[in-house]
């Protein structure tokens, strides 16, 4: 395939013609005027010689003149990352430089909104984390306050307010908690203990510690079925615990009175396992479902914080399953029920 000719060539090869027609024709009609031999041949030859020295000066002196200009723009916007162009020479071309340009000014649109939606989530993060401290923060100081101020006589209500501000300073303890591992699993700085075990008994076991948590809303903790043989997964079995206790803990919160949580463990492919923890509470709303795994993220946030909690369960539940390699999932019916699920890899 011919390759078109370029717009720089084509403006000079016609500039110079221009130029060339009318010096030669100037030339010719001076020759015939003044009656001088060879009027035919010097034309010729002149119309060659001039042409090409034309077109070679205006060639030049349009890419220099281009160029110049070109590379002012590349020098001065201040926006530019270098790494966009350091890889291409730069070009003359208007074609090729429309091109580069556009393809700049997209990427550039597409970071500046990726800022704009991390500079939201920033700001949602600070305001929630300002929340979630100084909640439990103001408790303490009022009841410690209230004490100073000569409730501190009386044991009764002594003995009631520094119960309270004890739990006030565990929930602070527990946010603090959580939000070091959060962030230790983002950096990657939280090694994992591989081992072998039985994820059936890991999951009678997480039965046990919730039983009574459960009990309180009159909700059954059980297998789909029974599962008379041992399922060996291949894990960190500490983190995975949490894994179960926080998403049958959610289960629970936001749970029925008299309802269900419901453990299945399925082979997925040959050398997977599926664990699914389905309920059939209030359920979650489509739109809620994208932002589920979002550190201090509230569906419900009245009621979350009724509930209490961290806020950050499900974030540190998704960074642990990823930190193994794993997928986790959701899918929700609002006013149905809910169900988490998470793939292991199987002992061999």
């Amino acid at each position: 395939m011919t390759r078109k000719l370029r717009k720089s060539y084509r403006f000079a090869l016609r500039s110079s013609l221009y130029i060339t027609l009318f010096t030669t024709t100037i030339l010719e009609a001076l020759l015939f005027f003044f009656k001088i031999e060879s009027y035919i041949i010097v034309p010729i030859l002149f119309f060659i010689t001039s042409f090409a020295f034309c077109f070679f000066i205006i060639q030049y002196r349009v890419e220099r003149f281009i160029y110049k200009r070109v590379k002012k723009i590349y020098d001065d916007v201040t926006l530019l990352d270098i790494r966009d162009f350091q890889n291409y020479p730069i070009t003359t071309d208007m074609a090729t430089l429309t091109k580069e340009i556009e393809k700049f000014a997209t990427n550039k649109k597409l970071e500046i909104e990726t800022l704009k939606i991390r500079e939201n989530y920033r700001k949602e993060f600070i305001g929630n984390v300002s929340h979630e401290l100084k909640t439990p923060l103001f408790t303490v100081q009022g009841y410690i306050l209230t004490l100073l101020d000569g409730a501190m006589e009386d044991k009764n209500i002594r003995k009631k307010y520094l119960n309270r501000a004890g739990k006030g300073v565990e929930r602070l303890i527990y946010i603090v908690k959580d939000l070091d591992m959060i962030t230790r699993l983002e950096a990657g700085d939280l090694n994992l203990h591989i081992e072998k075990f039985d994820i059936i008994e890991l999951v009678q076991n997480v039965f046990d510690l919730l039983e009574m948590k459960a009990a309180k809303k009159q909700i059954s903790l059980a297998f789909d079925m029974n599962y008379t043989k041992p399922i060996m997964v291949s894990a960190d079995k500490e983190r995975i615990q949490q894994v179960l206790t926080n998403l049958i803990v959610n289960s629970v919160k936001y749970g029925r009175e008299k309802g269900t949580t419901e453990i299945s463990v399925e082979n997925l492919i040959r050398n997977k396992v599926i664990v699914r923890v389905t309920d059939n509470g209030e359920g979650i709303e489509k739109e809620n479902i994208p932002r589920l795994f979002e550190r201090f993220y509230r569906v419900d946030k009245s009621r979350t914080r009724k509930e209490g909690g961290s806020g950050l369960g499900l974030s540190i539940v998704k960074h642990i399953i990823e930190a193994h390699n794993e997928k986790i999932y959701v899918e929700s019916e609002y006013g149905v029920g809910s169900e988490f699920s998470f793939t292991l890899e199987k002992a061999e």
